[in-house]
């Protein structure tokens, strides 16, 4: 295989770079691009330039808009990046009989209810980046190539800028902190994203009937709030000086902390149509929290 991986520098497209090599050649773009090539969504031309140059047999777009507020306020920008850049992408795609792999979000739906969402469910975003990603699910859909599209939600990683890290930092710094109980997911590692991706389109290489829509979310669920606890118990166990004990996170409603953007109470996925196609049995969300935990604080003792 020839694999295009777009968004190389984020936390799925970083894990992406390792999980992907042993199919074949990669070849990483960031925003920043490499010898001429073009990474950045924005430049389209540029973008369709760099994929006729390249020619690959796969396609992974892993860079995306990601700040949910802003894009209330930078709505074209939001609005060229989720859902024109990946427009192009699958047109490239079809012209070039190329499989393209591209992630969306639980924000496509209105986060309503409290049964996990299975991929066929009706879609109503209530903010505009979860707009923004459906506009460009369904354009890879009209574009009739061949496609994997993965909905996840809560994605953190070891490195980077996310919930996880957010809260380690903030555990160890503050003696009290409140979280919001009242949103429920399940925390999903960018390595498991990257992984399950990897096997997921080796088969699907292979298998064309395998392509469509799939939910990919670790097993389980809890809140942010019993996310945040969860941290400050790990870091308990390990015997870690902090400052906010788990009895010192209070629990809070949305409407405590009121942000631009609408977010949806219920980001619960259903996983089975995922496990079923592609053999698979995710683990449960409080594995890749440890695992994400040990590698955070293994790394802060080496620089210290």
């Amino acid at each position: 295989m020839r694999i295009l991986l777009f968004g190389k520098d984020g936390l799925v497209g970083w894990e992406l770079q390792r999980a992907l090599a042993p199919l074949g050649v990669v070849v990483p773009l960031g925003r920043k691009g490499c010898k001429g090539l073009c990474g950045d969504l924005t430049k389209l031309d540029r973008l369709r330039q760099t994929i006729r140059e390249i020619k690959p047999t796969v396609i992974v777009n892993a860079a995306a808009y990601t700040a949910v507020d802003r894009a209330e306020e930078e709505r074209e920008l939001a609005y060229i990046i989720n859902a024109k850049a990946p427009t192009l992408l699958a047109e490239e795609a079809k012209a070039q009989d190329a499989l393209l792999v591209h992630y969306s979000t639980d924000y496509v739906f209105d986060g309503s209810g409290d049964r996990a969402w299975r991929e066929q469910d009706p879609v109503a975003p209530i903010n505009h980046y979860g707009l923004t990603k459906l506009t460009g699910e369904q354009a890879i859909q009209a574009a009739a190539c061949r496609y994997l599209i993965f909905r996840t939600s809560w994605v953190y990683a070891a490195r980077g800028k996310n919930f996880l890290g957010t809260m380690a930092k903030l555990i160890q710094e503050r003696e009290a902190l409140t979280v919001i109980d009242d949103q429920v997911g399940a925390p999903t590692g960018a390595e498991l994203i990257a992984d399950v991706t990897t096997i997921a389109l080796r088969q699907a290489h292979q298998y064309p009937e395998l392509t469509g829509i799939y939910n990919l979310v670790a097993a389980g669920e809890t809140s942010w709030h019993g996310y945040a606890q969860f941290i400050a118990e790990w870091f308990k166990e390990q015997c870690v000086r902090i400052q906010a004990t788990p009895e010192r996170i209070q629990p809070i409603p949305s409407a405590a902390w009121p942000t631009p953007a609408r977010r949806p109470l219920n980001s619960r996925l259903d996983r089975s149509k995922l496990e079923n196609a592609f053999g698979l049995q995710l683990p449960e969300w409080q594995v890749g929290v440890e695992r994400a935990l040990a590698e955070r604080q293994n790394f802060t003792i080496s620089q210290d």
